[in-house]
């Protein structure tokens, strides 16, 4: 385990088909935890904790680990099947935005450029993206959705993406749930593959931007679910970093994931861990010149879990008279997911906020 202080990079920390992300841009400090030593190492167990704890982000070297180099391999693969997907027309991927079709009113499908609100004053976003529903690529869902056909042709790698991700996800859920000290499989039961959940893969790119009017592609947000695993290959993700209130670029790492908490394990956890805030800007120096593709795969939980604190261990109880909001998944993640959406602004649609982390409130 070690600490990312500093914006200069080794030789193993280049993708050699890339420009090189600056070495004078400051980044954020992010644990480099190894996959492999998680397997054995108690240190490692501790430092994924205090990451969940203080930034709520992490690397994760995915190497040398017979789970992650598969991960690493089905990745990669999922890049040019994405690359496929949005060498399509305008009007074809278009059919498959469900945001605003009855019945489905779904944040799984695409999302054009500019249908989403990155602040308070309306500003738009700069990305297009895919939700791919675990559930329709595992067979699981009663009423499956239509998807583009290069992720059909693909729908065996889907799966197995699925499967993996989550398996790595579940992982982790493990090492949380032992430091809470909660019930072996408490988290993990709420997490089940075969539940019904908004988990989902996205393929997210962004076009370069015009030197003149570089602006936020995706707005400052918490992420909805439990976990997110990251990979991406060129600069832009920036976190929050809570003791300055700053925001600070993540560097992508070869061979490595960003993981991140989301907002259903601080409510289970009573606020010990940390859904931290984050957003996408133009990619810093060179690479701002290049298009910046992402693939992340969300862990929820199941549908109809309650987003409420869990019992016991070192989760802290509810004070006298306190209440909780009695809110399931599917509610929380209905109502964040759809309130960046213009349409839905437009419509009143799902017009609750949704809030873990006070300082989103701050962000405008």
């Amino acid at each position: 385990m070690e600490i990312n202080t500093s914006g200069s990079a080794g030789t193993d920390d280049v993708f050699p088909d890339l420009p090189p992300f600056p070495d004078d841009v400051p980044t954020a400090p992010l644990l480099r935890l190894s996959l492999s030593n998680l397997r054995s190492s108690k240190d490692e167990s501790d430092a994924l904790f205090r990451a969940a704890k203080d930034l709520g982000f992490f690397y994760l070297d995915m190497r040398n680990d017979t789970l992650g180099e598969t991960l690493l391999t089905e990745s990669s693969q999922l890049f040019e099947v994405e690359k496929k997907m949005y060498a399509l027309s305008e009007e074809e991927l278009n059919r498959y935005d469900y945001s605003s079709i009855e019945p489905h009113r779904s944040y799984f499908g695409y999302k054009a450029m500019g249908k989403g609100v990155v602040d308070a004053k309306g500003n738009k976003d700069r990305n297009q993206f895919y939700n791919a529903p675990k559930d329709d690529f595992l067979d699981q869902s009663a009423d499956p959705l239509a998807h583009p056909k290069p992720l059909m042709e693909s729908k065996e790698l889907l799966a197995s993406y699925c499967r993996h991700a989550h398996e790595l996800l579940s992982l982790l859920l493990t090492h949380i749930n032992s430091h809470l000290r909660l019930e072996p499989g408490t988290l993990s039961k709420m997490h089940t593959l075969s539940l019904r959940s908004g988990d989902h893969i996205r393929f997210v790119t962004s076009p370069p931007q015009p030197p003149q009017d570089l602006n936020t592609s995706m707005g400052a947000h918490t992420d909805f679910g439990s976990l997110t695993l990251l990979f991406n290959r060129v600069g832009g993700l920036q976190v929050l970093l809570p003791e300055q209130g700053t925001f600070s670029y993540v560097r992508p790492l070869p061979g490595h994931a960003i993981v991140n908490v989301g907002d259903a394990l601080v409510k289970f956890s009573g606020g010990i861990v940390r859904s931290n805030i984050h957003r996408v800007v133009a990619p810093p120096g060179a690479q701002s010149k290049c298009t910046r593709d992402s693939l992340v795969y969300f862990m929820r939980p199941g549908d109809n879990v309650l987003l409420v604190r869990c019992s016991g261990g070192i989760v802290p109880p509810l004070k006298e008279g306190e209440e909780e909001e009695r809110v399931t998944s599917w509610e929380w993640i209905r109502d964040k997911a759809m309130s960046t959406r213009s349409a839905a602004k437009k419509e009143g649609v799902y017009g609750k906020q949704r809030v873990t982390n006070k300082d989103e409130l701050k962000i405008v």
